[in-house]
């Protein structure tokens, strides 16, 4: 079948679109096919810095012919309304039209029949409409055509369009249009250094050859594989080793079309300052990787970087000029960090006070207060030192005013370890410093010691209540203040530290410490507490765990302690997989819809004891008789927080439900009975909650 080549070769796409935009050409062309009843076997799309490319293999020939029935109106309507159903449907008479019989009288149906185009005319219909429209997240105009009415917006000029399309074994045809006066061709161009001239190309084979030929290695994964293999080669056989940097390999592999490895190196005397820093410097202004000793551990004055040409002279030029670029650099940053250790980190905080947190929620100095009140309250209950919590607490946002963190905003936190310990403060306090941001996502290192769990966890509550109280709380996929984040960091550092906190408590005490105060302060904790059940659902989600269960547990109210939350799920789950656990859950489910059933035709509940006089059968003693020792039993495991052993006795459950509703008829002809029943089934669904409500559990 046929093969679709599509290249749009331009100047100069910056890296951080270039994936987006392969992306997106697939998916808007693929879309577009299937559309119009192309359906294909596959589609890959690729970008370097100069171009976009696309191959979509297996498309049809041509589009299917299409047979569609078109209703008229009835026999003998106006002739009017005939005369239109003709035009419509290209009929020349009625006689060309089918009758259908209906109820509501006799219609006329015309058979239309559409005959499919040749796919490569489809193409050029769509690819231009495409191009016009394609989701650049900035463009722009250039040339004389610019000021022109629907004159083409793009990233960065665009040079010349390739489109071709047919069979492999065949010579394929130019896809025939043009957008802005540029015709599309089969014309191309290699690398704009080492092989400029312009290319002939038939099919994506053919064409990815060429351009390697022409130093351009067009699959972006390769080049990362080439720059990575290289870089590790180059510095392991200097006795060094490569700092890997996921982020930094995808954005240096949108720079370069032809990657070429080399190392440069910078004074030892820059080695004075801290590695972050180093790594941040020649990171961000030279995109470039940074070098460990491979038996200390330790970085070296040594960098490696990714050209995009075979120079001449073996690249001395181009390392030569990527060293004077990066060496001043480390000097500024050199002289930050030596001008930050002047000032002692409390010396900083006046300045907070002229810094605005939130409109609403008043200063960073005043959030600051807040963070240490809360922070000092919660380190009794987390094991913490309350006077070195309280420190870490005042100091840990200092650093957001030096200026290293100025420079480089991803080291705050970091920067506040540094000077923390330069100026003497304790190692917990300093650690602190850097960890009270943490965890920031799923993969993040979660804080073990207890000062930093005290503060990171004051730090995302205050956050939390905060803007819950002026009622910016995330809608839909929208969550600036990172609220989301902030729950779950939460609700990591409670879980893998295994922390026993009442969350109600320590909301309404966060909630204590703000000027502002919401028009319901009493229920702002509960729907925290629901916002945090939420988050929670997503994390053992993510973990493989049933989020159902987490509404089981949450719906028996007071449940704010999130890791006994955490271990009744874990052990619901584990019961629910066992047969005892899946019987019960469908008796205590079929218990369940019989009493709402009952109580919804007698308007009314069936609470209260049952009668054992009233017990005629000996499956009703038995389950009468189970129901109060289970519930006995699963209480006090409870009470013990031995939820292994709550669903144990849970289990002994099984036997009498099953064979109560294997043996009784619920609604008995006596009234007095049937309403003993339900009041039993009632004790069923009571004796479950000592667990969990099951009713809320999916089957």
């Amino acid at each position: 079948m046929p093969e679709l080549l599509l290249e749009l070769f331009s100047e100069e796409i910056p890296a951080r679109m270039q994936a987006k935009a392969a992306d997106d050409l697939r998916r808007m062309v693929t879309d577009k096919l299937v559309a119009e009843g192309l359906v294909y076997e596959g589609a890959k799309a690729f970008a370097t810095p100069r171009r976009l490319a696309l191959t979509v293999h297996g498309i049809p020939a041509r589009q299917p012919d299409l047979k569609t029935e078109r209703r008229g109106p009835k026999m003998g309507a106006p002739d009017a309304a005939v005369q239109g159903f003709l035009k419509a449907t290209g009929l020349n008479s009625l006689d060309e039209a089918k009758i259908q019989r209906d109820p509501k009288g006799d219609f006329y149906i015309a058979l239309i029949e559409k005959p499919g185009r040749a796919a490569i005319d489809v193409l050029a219909e769509i690819l231009p409409v495409i191009i016009r429209t394609f989701p650049w997240p900035k463009s722009m105009r250039w040339g004389a055509r610019s000021g022109k009415p629907g004159s083409l917006n793009w990233v960065r000029p665009l040079h010349a369009i390739t489109a071709t399309f047919g069979l492999e074994t065949e010579e394929p045809d130019v896809v025939p249009f043009s957008v802005d006066g540029i015709e599309a061709g089969q014309t191309t161009y290699g690398h704009r250094f080492m092989a400029p001239s312009a290319i002939s190309v038939r099919r994506f084979e053919d064409y990815e050859a060429k351009l390697k030929a022409a130093k351009v290695i067009l699959d972006p994964q390769a080049r990362k594989d080439i720059i990575f293999a290289d870089a590790k080669e180059l510095t392991f056989a200097q006795g060094f080793e490569l700092v890997e940097d996921q982020v930094l390999l995808d954005e240096v592999s949108g720079l370069v079309e032809w990657p070429v490895v080399m190392m440069g190196s910078f004074e030892q005397e820059y080695l004075a300052i801290p590695e972050e820093v180093i790594r941040a410097t020649i990171r961000n202004n030279q995109k470039c990787f940074v070098v460990r000793d491979s038996k200390t551990g330790k970085l070296t004055n040594k960098f490696v970087l990714t050209a995009n040409i075979e120079a001449a002279d073996g690249g001395k030029i181009i390392v030569a000029g990527n060293e004077r670029v990066i060496r001043p650099r480390l000097s500024d940053a050199k002289f930050f960090y030596e001008t930050d250790l002047k000032t002692k980190l409390e010396d900083r905080l006046p300045k907070f006070e002229q810094i605005v947190f939130h409109e609403k929620l008043g200063t960073q100095a005043a959030r600051i207060k807040r963070i240490e009140r809360l922070a000092a309250e919660i380190a009794p209950l987390v094991g913490a030192d309350v006077a070195k919590t309280t420190r870490a607490a005042q100091l840990a946002k200092a650093d957001l005013l030096t200026e290293v963190v100025g420079e480089f905003p991803e080291v705050q936190g970091l920067m506040g370890k540094y000077y923390a310990l330069a100026q003497g403060e304790d190692a917990s306090v300093a650690a602190a410093c850097e960890e009270h941001y943490k965890p920031q996502g799923p993969a993040d290192r979660v804080p073990t010691d207890p000062v930093s769990v005290a503060v990171a966890l004051a730090d995302k509550l205050d956050t939390l209540v905060g803007f819950w109280a002026i009622d910016e709380k995330p809608t839909g996929s929208k969550d600036p203040y990172a609220l989301r984040r902030a729950a779950l960091g939460v609700i990591r550092l409670i879980a893998e530290n295994a922390l026993r906190l009442s969350l109600m408590k320590v909301a309404a005490s966060a909630l204590a410490g703000l000027s502002v105060k919401p028009a319901d302060a009493q229920k702002l904790p509960s729907d925290l507490l629901a916002f945090f059940a939420d988050r929670l659902k997503v994390q053992l989600r993510e973990q493989g765990a049933r989020h159902d269960l987490v509404d089981a547990v949450f719906a028996l109210g007071g449940q704010d302690d999130l890791l006994m939350v955490v271990r009744r799920v874990e052990a619901l789950g584990k019961f629910l997989e066992s047969d005892d656990g899946k019987n019960l859950l469908a008796g205590t489910k079929r218990a369940s819809n019989i009493l709402s059933i009952e109580e919804k035709k007698d308007k009314r509940t069936f609470d209260g004891a049952p009668d054992a006089a009233l017990y005629s059968l000996g499956e009703e003693k038995a389950l009468a008789k189970a129901i109060g020792e289970v519930q006995a039993e699963a209480s006090a495991a409870v009470a013990k927080e031995d939820f292994a052993a709550a669903m144990s006795a849970m289990a002994k459950l099984r036997p009498p439900v099953d064979a109560f509703f294997d043996k009784v008829r619920v609604n008995d002809d006596d009234p007095k009975v049937r309403e003993n029943r339900l009041k039993l089934l009632n004790e069923i669904r009571s004796a479950t909650r000592a667990v969990a409500d099951f009713s809320k559990i999916q089957d």
